[in-house]
């Protein structure tokens, strides 16, 4: 079972991987509708709205919560926007 680089999702069948292509190290929540993987913007902005959303916290936490979570994912470690 590989884990999304960008999320950190399993994805245990096809149907989560993006384009469900299971070469691909991301899942279907991290990809554009033409299969690539979201940018570090889209996908920050994308989990503060799922935190948002399931947890309910104001904006301003949920997005550095986001932040935690993203800077731990191999998609983003590099990223100088965290």
């Amino acid at each position: 079972m590989k884990t999304c680089i960008a999320c950190g999702m399993p994805m245990k069948t096809i149907e989560d991987f993006a384009s469900r292509d299971d070469k691909k190290d991301y899942c279907k929540y991290c990809s554009r509708p033409d299969g690539t993987m979201q940018s570090y913007e889209e996908k920050l902005d994308s989990l503060t709205n799922f935190i948002i959303k399931t947890q309910g916290l104001n904006h301003g936490i949920a997005k550095d919560a986001a932040k935690s979570m993203m800077h731990k994912l191999p998609a983003w470690e590099n990223s100088n926007q965290l």
